[in-house]
Formats: structure tokens, C-alpha cells, sequence
């Protein structure tokens, strides 16, 4: 019999290779009861890994079908390391390192406003604590605290770690992201690219704050 991790797992990878599954069809794939599915199916549209979708049939009660999430999606290996830095190393041939940094910059300045209406209107340490959460959604592990007559925002995990080994150029956007939701003046004092335990950034506080 199946073990619950390679039941869930069957039912996952089968979900993906169907694009849009039913119990039944599950069921089939792992051997085991419907009712077995719709437990496993429970927990993963609990944990946002799956989404049900209600179709009607010309003859009979309409039924659910289960399509992957995009948190779903990302639980499937990609190879997204080297996919990046071959587009990297692309813009590096073709434009200088500072037209690739205004790339950055401007990758960041979109997400920024795509998100504008979230912080808006916020106090300052609203705005750090959303653009804690915000640099969360994009990858990296942040956290900030107050200290003295500012703060300290510090970064423990960044997605663009590795390649910014060769690609300095990502650096970039972090800070760009940083700059345009806080609209105060920073400057960092550690760098994880230079060895440092963590990225670290003092922010001034602005007047009103």
C-alpha cells in the first residue's frame, strides 16, 4: 500500500500531468480510495497547493476538477539558476552593467507599483513591515528592528545569491525595492555577496515618522 508521502506525491505529480484531475482519476493513479483522494486533497487546498474548480456535465450533478496552484507549480524542480544567468550573461554581451542594473531597477520599480495600493497611506514601520513581507514574496528572509534614532532592515536569505556572485548587477534590486516603498535615505554596512552573515541596512527615520 502507498505510503501517505508517495500517495500525496502520486496525486501532486498526477495532478500536473493532467493539468485538471478528478477524484476518480486520482484515485486510479495511486491505488488507493476516493476517500483517501479527497483527505489528501483537503490538506492540499488547505496549504494553497491545489485549486478545485466546479464543471457542470450535460447529464447529471456537476462535479470538481483539481488543477495545480502556482504555489503548486513551484513545488516541481526548475532549473531556474541557470535559465537566469544564461539571460544574465545575454544582457551582459549585448548592453553595459549599467543598462542591466536600470533593468533591475526597473523590474522592481513595476513590482513597486503593482503593489502601491497595499502601502499606501501606511505609517513608516507599516511600510517596513509590508516591505518585509513583500521582499518575502519576491525570495528573500528579512526582518527589522528600531535602533536608536532609526532602524536596521536586515536580509538573512536572498534568492540572487549565487548569481550575484558573477552578476553583481542584481543587487540592485532589493535596494531599489527598499528606496521606493520607504522613501527615506539608507545605506547598507553588510553584504552576503562579501561574506557577511547577512545584508544589512540602516534607514533613517523620516521626520514625521
Amino acid at each position: 500500500m502507498p505510503t501517505r508521502k508517495n500517495t500525496r506525491e502520486t496525486i501532486l505529480h498526477t495532478i500536473k500531468e493532467l493539468h485538471s484531475s478528478t477524484v476518480e482519476d486520482l484515485a486510479e493513479a495511486a491505488g488507493v480510495s476516493p476517500v483517501t483522494v479527497r483527505h489528501h486533497l483537503n490538506g492540499l487546498l488547505a496549504d494553497g497547493s491545489i485549486v478545485s474548480t466546479t464543471v457542470k456535465r450535460s447529464i447529471g450533478r456537476p462535479h470538481l476538477t483539481y488543477s495545480l496552484s502556482e504555489a503548486g507549480e513551484e513545488l516541481f524542480p526548475k532549473n531556474y539558476f541557470r535559465l537566469s544567468t544564461l539571460l544574465l550573461q545575454e544582457l551582459r554581451d549585448r548592453f553595459s552593467a549599467e543598462v542591466v542594473t536600470e533593468i533591475f531597477n526597473g523590474v522592481a520599480n513595476r513590482i513597486v507599483d503593482e503593489n502601491s495600493d497595499r502601502f499606501s497611506g501606511l505609517s513608516f514601520e507599516d511600510r517596513l513591515d509590508f516591505l518585509v513581507k513583500l521582499l518575502e514574496e519576491e525570495g528573500f528572509m528579512a526582518s527589522w528592528e528600531k535602533n536608536g534614532d532609526g532602524y536596521q532592515l536586515k536580509e538573512y536569505g536572498c534568492p540572487w545569491l549565487s548569481i550575484g556572485e558573477t552578476h553583481a548587477e542584481v543587487c540592485s534590486f532589493d535596494k531599489e525595492l527598499i528606496k521606493n516603498v520607504l522613501k527615506t535615505n539608507f545605506k547598507q554596512s553588510s553584504c552576503m555577496l562579501n561574506g557577511d552573515s547577512c545584508c544589512q541596512f540602516t534607514i533613517a527615520a523620516p521626520t514625521s515618522a
